[in-house]
């Protein structure tokens, strides 16, 4: 009798422990299956946590070329798999090069069926992040090397005897994640039809940069890059972004940014004659601190979220010593941006100091790639801009990128309202 009762008493505490277990592990296993399915999609950098108020998933969009077509994939398989079941906030947090970016919160209740539109985009982390910002990344982004080849295309009017004149090079570019935040691109200039004399003839390097980005407190992003960019310019160039969030109403449309540089001029190649036989190394680079520049701008942006338009309105200080004023108005859609933009530097003889003009971005095809291991992805660059100068302005205005995806198209990718609008139309 008293094995019976021992073995009864046993198997009642069992019962108790598999109850009150149960309902964990079933949580467990539903955030487990639904990183699996997003690791399975070609999301890297994958986590997820959970405590009493809120469930958090943590991805990064590397599958995608367009961060809100990646990131509505994201959340139908969250919405399919993952949502919490005992009432619960679940959010999702969007990573750039293991850098949380922006967040997504859905407080829909339980059982209730939740869309894309029950979404709250915004810079707020919640106080979940702190769970799941240590914890173990699946599929990690760090280590895995990409090859884009950047088309680069330039024309200018400059002879009389000949309409235009055309440069077409084609630029392979390594770009390397090695740290959190932190990145490499070393690019190489190919020549494909050249029209600008000798000095663009020879294969020669084009970035080599490394780069650091942050995210510090009250929304400000800093990126931080040494290294060779373009436009003839070396040396180290400083970026931030500020999104306050005070005003509840003009959160994610009003932000402000600033920028300091400090460069020389330099170009690749260095020429040499003999007996009339001339010698170049494209990859010795010569550069002048003679012509070292500080340079810095300040501005402020809105994005007017009914016409996913961008203003901004900066005071800067260009490469020429010269200073100004720029006003952009850009129309973001989702393969490109265009937009417009106007310059106004004090000059008594160059145009009475007003020049404008117009620029646009495109997004190039394939708009998915998943990675295969640690393989390396081969794929064109990302978009493919260009810029036209209206008043010819050479000197004036000039102005250099440190960062090769720095561009219209890229820099407004995070942007919570353009976010929802790319989520709730596609």
């Amino acid at each position: 009798m008293g094995k019976k009762r021992a073995q009864r008493a046993f198997r009642s505490i069992f019962l108790m422990l598999l109850v009150s277990v149960w309902p964990l592990l079933a949580v467990a296993q539903s955030g487990n299956d639904t990183v699996d399915s997003l690791i399975g999609l070609g999301f890297e950098n994958v986590s997820w946590a959970e405590d009493g108020s809120e469930r958090v998933y943590v991805v990064e969009n590397s599958a995608y070329r367009l961060s809100g077509v990646g990131i509505g994939v994201a959340l139908d398989e969250i919405q399919k798999h993952g949502m919490p079941e005992n009432g619960k906030r679940c959010r999702l947090v969007v990573l750039n090069n293991n850098v949380p970016m922006v967040s997504l919160l859905c407080t829909a209740k339980a059982g209730a069926e939740v869309s894309r539109n029950d979404w709250k985009v915004s810079y707020d982390l919640g106080e979940s992040w702190e769970l799941v910002k240590g914890a173990k990344r699946y599929n990690s982004s760090l280590y895995k090397v990409d090859l884009l080849v950047y088309p680069e295309f330039n024309f200018r009017n400059s002879r009389l005897s000949r309409p235009y004149q055309v440069r077409l090079n084609m630029n392979p570019t390594l770009q390397v994640s090695l740290w959190k935040g932190g990145k490499i691109n070393a690019q190489i200039i190919v020549p494909v039809v050249n029209d600008y004399g000798y000095k663009y003839d020879d294969v020669r390097p084009g970035f080599l940069t490394v780069s650091q980005t942050v995210r510090l407190p009250y929304n400000v992003f800093v990126t931080g890059t040494a290294g060779f960019f373009n436009n003839n310019r070396a040396g180290f160039d400083l970026q931030a972004e500020y999104h306050p969030s005070f005003i509840e109403s003009l959160k994610g449309k009003v932000w402000f940014e600033g920028r300091v540089s400090y460069t020389v001029w330099g170009e690749w190649g260095e020429w040499e004659y003999f007996n009339g036989i001339r010698n170049v190394n494209p990859f010795k680079f010569g550069y002048s601190k003679e012509d070292d520049r500080i340079t810095g701008q300040l501005g402020v942006n809105y994005y007017w979220e009914r016409f996913n338009t961008q203003f901004a309105f900066r005071g800067e200080s260009f490469l020429g010593g010269d200073c100004g004023y720029r006003f952009d108005m850009i129309r973001h859609f989702r393969y490109c941006s265009i937009g417009f933009y106007g310059t106004y530097i004090p000059s008594d003889w160059w145009n009475d100091g007003v020049n404008a003009g117009f620029r646009f971005q495109i997004t190039l095809p394939p708009y998915k790639y998943k990675r295969k291991g640690y393989i390396p992805r081969v794929m064109p660059g990302r978009n493919w801009g260009f810029a036209y100068n209206a008043a010819g302005a050479f000197v004036y205005g000039q102005r250099f990128r440190a960062n090769i995806d720095d561009n219209i198209s890229n820099n407004i990718q995070y942007n919570p309202y353009y976010l929802k609008s790319e989520l709730l139309n596609f």
